[in-house]
Parts: structure tokens; sequence; C-alpha cells
């Protein structure tokens, strides 16, 4: 069987989760969801970010010891994934020392026997929101552009990692797609950064902050936060024993990030897999930020929107259509609650549900509640029409394009709604084999839909086979239609 390794970024655990992490889980339980269906055996990643001096210092705002800190945050992480319908195989914490800590180690180790590992002392501009050093240059009126706040200036002593050794092969692997980023246009942004390649720090001294991962074998440090965060894609699936489980994974068939934290994933990162002599992963896929008040979604910045409260309000599929929907998958996109209404109202309350309603209230009324789908009933025009919004909605997922594979998705609803309108079958006189034919065509453009749709919103997709009387693992033709509520009752 295929395997297909999915990863998102794991999360900071400096202050609840978001709407942009809510997106980013979803679109990867998409893609976890998509490869499960096409037969894969699928392994979905997340987890959550735990050292650092951006999480001492909201531990020691919040009165807390670190390790209490995190607990209580990284559990609200795993109740967003719970609330959202993810379908993860594993969660993973940074401050986990039975599961984690052994990998990092274990690479430090292999990185220090290579030789890339050596001490020098540095002088730099350090932004805790990104919990990286960032360049003069880079700031706009002395503030990081992303975070809007003032770097430190630090000087000490650390230890760093020879990233400028792998300079030549990651850029003839980049630019051969040996590792695929999508958008394509993001290498055209990697390229220049790979020409001005310096060697990174990999280590923090321990008077500066008192939170993290020892270096082993130096009593005075503890790892920089990114090598040891990196780690975690292996260190879930068991790199320290090297297991079963790692074996058959690794490498990672995706890795789904923040459009931030792409040259950490697409240079430092296969820089360290380069020297671990381990394979580098296949696709990055990077997709924008949800914006809101003209700026990025932001925990620093604290324009934040509740993932928790508009799952209550709204339910949990309309949230995640909204945000699969509205926010292009490779780029930034904003967020309204007047859209995500909109959106509600339209898309799921008059298209989507108004058809279910419909269709089953005619199958009951017109058929006595049952309807055997026989193939031969089939219009050319049904059949072709679902095949090529089908072959739409694939290519679509496969570029990582799922905003466009969800409308292709409508785009067959609206279809199948129009089919109805146009044939009429609530005629009071209507011919039998006319009324068998147009409920034959109407109902196989929805289950066709309602297939493309479970990646998506699988607990919709569940309701609407059970208002006809089917499972996913049903096999007979027959379709028996339920009493039911409304799936998507209007907002007021």
């Amino acid at each position: 069987m295929d395997k297909y390794y999915i990863t998102t970024s794991i999360a900071y655990t400096n202050a609840p989760p978001h709407c942009g992490f809510a997106l980013e889980l979803i679109q990867a339980d998409v893609l976890a969801r998509y490869n499960r269906l096409l037969g894969k055996e699928v392994f979905f990643l997340t987890g959550t970010d735990e050292h650092g001096k951006k999480n001492l210092e909201a531990a020691q705002k919040a009165g807390k010891s670190p390790q209490e800190f995190v607990d209580l945050i990284s559990a609200e992480f795993k109740r967003l994934a719970k609330v959202y319908n993810i379908s993860i195989d594993n969660f993973i914490r940074t401050s986990d020392q039975k599961k984690h800590w052994p990998s990092v180690f274990k690479v430090w180790n292999k990185l220090f026997e290579n030789g890339d590992l050596y001490r020098k002392k540095y002088k730099g501009l350090y932004c805790v929101g990104h919990e990286a050093f960032i360049k003069k240059s880079e700031l706009v009126d002395g503030l990081c552009p992303l975070h809007l706040t003032k770097p430190d200036e630090i000087e000490e002593e650390n230890w760093f990692f020879r990233l400028t050794k792998y300079k030549k092969e990651l850029k003839r692997k980049l630019e051969n797609d040996d590792i695929h980023i999508v958008p394509e246009y993001k290498l055209n942004e990697l390229l220049p950064i790979l020409d001005e390649l310096e060697d990174i720090s990999f280590s923090r001294p321990k008077k500066d902050i008192s939170w993290g991962i020892p270096v082993p074998n130096d009593d005075s440090s503890y790892l920089y936060i990114w090598p040891e965060a990196l780690t975690n894609y292996i260190s879930a699936i068991g790199y320290a024993d090297e297991t079963d489980q790692f074996k058959k994974f690794w490498p990672a068939d995706v890795h789904l990030i923040g459009k931030d934290i792409l040259r950490f994933h697409a240079i430092y990162w296969p820089a360290m897999l380069l020297s671990l002599g381990l394979p580098l992963p296949k696709n990055i896929f990077v997709h924008g930020f949800i914006t809101s008040e003209g700026q990025k979604m932001s925990k620093t910045i604290g324009n934040i929107v509740d993932p928790f409260k508009i799952a209550e309000k709204y339910g949990i599929d309309p949230v995640r259509y909204y945000l699969l929907r509205e926010i292009p998958s490779d780029e930034d996109g904003n967020f309204s609650v007047e859209k995500l209404e909109a959106r509600y109202n339209g898309d799921l309350a008059n298209n989507l549900g108004n058809l279910v309603s419909r269709l089953a209230k005619l199958i009951e009324t017109k058929l006595d509640g049952e309807l055997i789908l026989e193939s031969r009933l089939l219009e050319n025009d049904v059949v072709e029409k679902i095949k090529q919004v089908t072959d739409d909605y694939h290519r679509a997922i496969n570029n990582f394009k799922l905003h466009e594979a969800v409308t292709r998705v409508w785009e067959l609803l609206t279809f199948a709604n129009g089919y109805i309108d146009e044939h009429k079958p609530w005629i009071k006189d209507i011919e039998p084999d006319h009324l068998l034919k147009t409920l034959t065509n109407s109902l196989e453009l929805l289950i066709s839909a309602n297939r493309l749709l479970e990646p998506f919103l699988p607990e919709t997709s569940e309701k609407i086979l059970k208002i006809f009387g089917r499972t996913k693992d049903s096999k007979d033709s027959k379709f028996i239609v339920e009493k039911t509520e409304p799936l998507f009752p209007r907002l007021k």
C-alpha cells in the first residue's frame, strides 16, 4: 500500500490558537482524508512548539512555570484539532522528554560528529516573535514588519551549524525540484536567500534563556528552538530508535506550512537532513495568512479570531467550508464574519441544503421513499458533467488549490439544482419514466458531489449519506430516504 506522510507546522504555545492555525489544520486534514480515500496508508502529524523565549515570557506573564503554561496551551491546540474534526494520527510536543528529546540528541550528536557544529561569538538582531535572528535590512522603521516589534540586540557565543557547507547542493536540489515547492513562485523567493547564505546559530546561552532542551555535553547552552522544533517531523515517527514506522513513513510527502517559515523548512531543515544522510521531504505546501484588520492574524499583534467561538456559533463544517472556499490555499485571504454568513446562507443553506431537502422530499413523496439507482437511466450530459468536475477537482487538489477543488464541487451542486428546475419532477401528472429518470440523474449528481465533498466537510457528507439510507461502506444501489432536520438552517 502507498504511504502518505503529511505534517503541519507545530504551533507556538505562547497563546491559545487562532483561526490562522485552524486553517492550516483544516487544509492538512483535507489532504489526509483525500489520500485515505485513494487507498493510501496515511500518517498525519501536528503538535506544539513549546520552548524558546516567547513561550518563557508568556509563562512568566501568566505567573506559571513554563511547563505548567505550555501544558495548558498545548491542551487547547489538541482541543482545536478535536473540535474541527481533524483526523490526526499523532500529536507531538517538544517538551516530551520520552518521545521528542532522544531524537533531538541523536540529531545534535550526528551533526557534531560530521563536523557541522562549531562555536563562535555572534552579534545580531533577534526577533522574539520569529524566534530568529533577522537582518537590519529586513526592518521597517526599526520594527519587524510581521510582528511590529523592535528586535533585541544580542551578542553571545553560540554553537553554529555549517549551513554554507550545503549551499550548492541545496540550490541544485531546489532548482531540480527534488523538493517541490508550492506555489512555484515561492522558489524564486528562496534562491536569493541561498545566494546570501551564512552559517546559523543552533544554540542559546542558558544565562539568557532558562527554558529549552540542553545541548549534549555543554552545560552552558540550550538548543536554539528551530533545530529542535524541526526535528519533530522525525522524532514523532521514531527516528531515535529507527523504528519500522520511521522506515515506512520517512521522507515526508508534504510539509504544510505558513509562508513566514519557508526558509526554515526549505533551507535549514533540508541542510540538516543532508548532514544526517536522510532523504529530503518531497513537497512543501505554503499557505498564505488569514488577515484581520489589514494585517496577518497574529497572537503577537493581538488581532486574532477565536476559532472555538466561531465554531460554536456557526458549526464546524460551515467554518471549515468558509476557510477552505474563501481563503485561497496559496495566498492571503481576509476573514470576515459578513462573508462567512453569506457563504453559509448562499452556498450551504440555499444550494447544498436545499438540494438535499427537495431531492429527499421528492423521493419520499413521488417514489414512496425508495430509489434504486440504475446507471442505464443516466444521461450523457450528466455523466460528462460529473467527469469534467471530478477531473478538475483532482487536478486542483494535486496542485494544492483546495479553494478551486471545493469550488468545482459547488459547480456540480449548482448544475444539479438547475437540472431539477429544468425537468420539474414535482409536476402533478408527470410521466413515471420521466420522473424516475429525473430523480435518478439528480441523485447521481448529488451523490457524486457528496463523494468529492467528503474530505472537505466530512460530518456533512456523512449526514447526507444517512438521509438517503447509506453509509460510506454501502455496496448496493438502493437509497431509502430517512426523515431528518435541515442540514443548514438559514441564519436570521
